[in-house]
């Protein structure tokens, strides 16, 4: 896959991993048509069925499911660093790596997101930035795999979008594989301390 296959796969992913509104039936038409130009494929097949499954469900019936499993489901949360550090300091420092990583690009997510958004990293891809998009997500592949394992577990569709923009990193490797299997059986770290450094550290700039 090129990387302008890259930037579309990713640009594809970062709308449907959004908040499922109108804007997104809006540009139904187009996502399949971008979709439908990639190579073939495990990420354009992930992809081609999901939105199969959004042009099926009603708006309603989508935004439901999204809030249910995105917001109310903590195995599901699509905030990668959170797999790996929980709330705890250490989440707020890495953080920061990706906030660096997007000022590097000359990129700022919208307000009021974090930047470990999984629908941002792709977005960050999208804009032109793959190299840094990618390394991010690489270094977050264990978080991004127990993602993945926890809505399949779930049966949810957005299983396949999260597969496809797994399908676009190089295939893990075992320490990557033994990774993700020690987070699905031990989950994040528990300290209860929010994401102070991260606050702090941004408010000096």
């Amino acid at each position: 896959m090129n990387e302008g296959d890259l930037r579309t796969t990713h640009m594809v992913a970062s709308v449907l991993l959004g908040y499922p509104d109108q804007h997104l039936y809006d540009g139904l038409d187009v996502l399949t048509a971008a979709v439908s130009a990639l190579p073939a494929g495990r990420a354009r097949e992930r992809l081609s069925a999901f939105l199969g499954h959004v042009a099926a469900t009603g708006p309603a019936e989508l935004a439901a499911h999204y809030v249910a499993t995105f917001d109310l489901k903590r195995r599901c949360c699509p905030y990668l660093t959170y797999y790996a550090y929980g709330d705890t300091r250490k989440r707020g420092m890495a953080l920061l790596r990706f906030k660096h990583a997007y000022r590097e690009a000359g990129f700022e997510p919208a307000d009021g997101e974090l930047p470990d958004h999984l629908a941002v990293v792709c977005e960050l891809s999208a804009r032109g930035a793959v190299r840094q998009a990618r390394r991010l997500m690489s270094e977050h592949r264990a978080g991004m795999e127990v993602l993945r394992a926890a809505l399949e577990e779930e049966r949810s569709p957005y299983t396949d979008v999260v597969a496809a923009v797994l399908a676009t990193l190089p295939p893990a490797g075992a320490r990557e594989q033994e990774a993700a299997l020690r987070l699905a059986s031990e989950g994040p770290p528990a300290e209860a301390v929010g994401l102070e450094p991260y606050a702090i550290m941004e408010a000096g700039r």
